[in-house]
């Protein structure tokens, strides 16, 4: 089978297209012919090895060469060999550590859940890392809070917006100008524009701020935060040695000085990744969510795929699809 093999951290076009061995499912697992994937900020730290600081972490990048073959860690596809739960034939996406940019992946059943019956592939394919995370972000949020979506118009920040407005929150977010009109139909009230205005300059108060974006510290941040309001910390600026682990661990550390209450959303970590995806799929087959996919690319242009995701210009999802 062909695969997009990382064999060096560096660009994109270090990747190699390969002929490798079909994997065999173990115990647990069933094979999935992979139909599309995508392309997240989670892969391309990976790609690159950065920040250089995840590489000295337990669990991080390794010290020297990537500790994966195969990058990808969205999935919507068809199932290619039989398990308890999963049959031949069957839809179904998932959120793995890696392997999926492959034409045929074996995925634990424990991490497979059905597909959206009302999506395609390629819309599947956009949701996993992304709208989990923006799940995890805003667990807890009741009806009639005020959420702010700092970094709204991008893959998190998408799914965010809609997610928040399916619980019954009163959204506002913060995106460029051009963008505005796409969020505001995503169901956001107010959007400020973050090269004209500073939103925690706003007279407006938020229960939870949802700050994906990593533009302003805790301390800015809490001026729009009720005081009983929560900062989700979910990413920041990219960078070579410590951003955006850096943010992130900075705004954990001056929670008990915030005097607000702090907290990180990670998918990865997220213990039931099957559960929250089927949770999805309710939410996306009865019209709550809908996939907000900015360009599609065919498999031979996953490399390509990886460059503009990198840009930061994505408004929604980067999507690769295999066919059928």
């Amino acid at each position: 089978m062909k695969a997009l093999v990382q064999r060096a951290y560096g660009p994109p076009d270090g990747l190699t297209w390969e002929d490798v061995p079909e994997p065999v499912p173990g115990p647990g697992e069933v094979l999935v012919r992979v139909h599309a994937t995508s392309v997240n900020p989670y892969d391309w730290h990976f790609l690159r090895g950065e920040p250089y600081v995840a590489r000295l972490m337990t669990g991080g990048f390794g010290l020297r060469r990537p500790p994966v073959g195969v990058l990808g860690c969205d999935l919507a596809g068809r199932v290619a060999s039989a398990g308890e739960e999963f049959g031949p034939g069957d839809d179904v996406y998932a959120l793995l550590p890696c392997g999926a940019h492959a034409e045929y992946v074996c995925v634990p059943e424990d991490l497979l859940a059905p597909m959206p019956s009302n999506l395609t592939h390629e819309q599947a394919a956009a949701m996993p890392m992304a709208a989990v995370t923006a799940l995890v972000a805003l667990r807890g949020v009741e009806a009639g809070q005020r959420v702010l979506v700092n970094g709204a118009s991008g893959g998190v920040g998408t799914f965010a917006v809609q997610l928040a407005r399916a619980l019954g929150a009163h959204v506002d977010a913060v995106c460029g100008a051009a963008n505005a009109s796409a969020v505001h139909a995503l169901g956001a009230e107010h959007v400020f524009d973050y090269r004209a205005e500073d939103f925690t300059r706003s007279e407006r108060r938020y229960d939870v701020l949802l700050d994906i974006a990593g533009s302003r510290t805790v301390f800015a941040c809490r001026r729009v935060l009720a005081r009983t309001g929560t900062f989700v910390a979910v990413g920041g600026p990219a960078g070579r040695w410590v951003q955006p682990a850096g943010h992130v661990f900075a705004a954990l550390a001056s929670g008990p000085f915030a005097r607000r209450r702090v907290v990180l959303a990670d998918a990865v970590a997220c213990q039931d990744k099957a559960a929250a995806l089927r949770e999805l799929a309710g939410l996306v087959e009865r019209g709550a969510v809908t996939p907000v996919v900015d360009r599609s690319y065919p498999f031979d242009d996953l490399r390509a795929a990886f460059v503009h995701s990198e840009s930061g210009h994505a408004k929604g999802k980067v999507v690769v699809t295999l066919g059928g």
